[in-house]
């Protein structure tokens, strides 16, 4: 099955499924001479992990990894980084009812019909238990970005039908750790926590919404015109199991807009750089 990497100068390629043995990454592209911190990378990992709360799947993973090339003493070594995450939470025979049965809005229809033969074992590659080797992934990145002053923080705003209004600039997003689905804003992290503990006992779901903000990103990142910053976003975005929408900036909300609201108007600072109006 092709589609598995993504990214050109610093590129993913994933494999292992939900309730097989294991599943992992190799990541080619890496800068050598990265002082990683493993530390950090447990940290990205254990806020992924399943079972945290009583509002999220209850299946156990501790989510603990293996490098196996790529690092030594430490460092980067620029070669491929091999990394291993081992399924101890797998139970294959609870899936045997939907062996031959298609569950409505999953991609087990899907599977079945592109390559005739499918792992039912909890979706197999069509799980969201891939989006862990994504994790470690991006705990890696992110360690290089900070190098570079980029930051980039992410939270829930909005869950079924109850969304944050307040502008992220007004959220002290420190907090956004403190809470079960991890909204900055502790009235409204109860309110959703509410309304999934009450579909929950219904034996229902429901869907969200995340914002991510990042500060200090250069202008002119990606190629273009297909490999520009945002469509790389959004390629990264839209392949994750679940994602059914992306927008970037203004996003759906620039359709209601007057291009004199919308336009970014160009200025200089005290100290001669281009930045945008506030």
């Amino acid at each position: 099955m092709g589609g598995n990497s993504f990214g050109t100068l610093f590129k993913l390629t994933t494999f292992g499924e939900s309730h097989g043995s294991a599943i992992g990454g190799i990541i080619d592209g890496c800068p050598a001479g990265l002082q990683l911190d493993l530390e950090k990378i447990r940290g990205a990992m254990a806020r992924r992990k399943p079972g945290q709360s009583i509002l999220t799947t209850q299946r156990q993973e501790a989510d603990e990894f293996e490098i196996l090339s790529g690092v030594f003493e430490g460092k980067t070594l620029g070669t491929p980084l091999a990394f291993i995450i081992r399924n101890q939470d797998y139970k294959p025979s609870d899936y045997e009812t939907v062996k031959t049965v298609f569950r409505p809005s999953h991609a087990d229809y899907t599977y079945h019909v592109k390559y005739g033969h499918r792992d039912h074992r909890g979706g197999g590659r069509s799980s969201a238990r891939e989006t862990a080797a994504r994790v470690f992934a991006g705990a890696v990145a992110m360690q290089f970005l900070e190098q570079a002053g980029i930051q980039i923080q992410a939270y829930v705003s909005q869950v079924g039908p109850h969304k944050l209004a307040i502008p992220y600039t007004e959220l002290d997003l420190s907090t956004i750790e403190s809470t079960a689905v991890r909204c900055p804003d502790l009235r409204m992290a109860e309110t959703m926590s509410d309304y999934i503990s009450k579909l929950k006992a219904e034996g229902d779901t429901t869907g969200g919404v995340i914002t991510c903000i990042l500060k200090q990103i250069p202008p002119g990142l990606g190629e273009p015109v297909f490999d520009k910053f945002q469509a790389d976003l959004a390629k990264a975005c839209m392949s994750i199991n679940a994602a059914h929408a992306f927008d970037y900036g203004s996003g759906f909300d620039a359709a209601s807009m007057k291009g004199s609201e919308h336009n970014d108007v160009f200025e200089k600072d005290m100290h001669g750089k281009v930045i945008t109006k506030k």
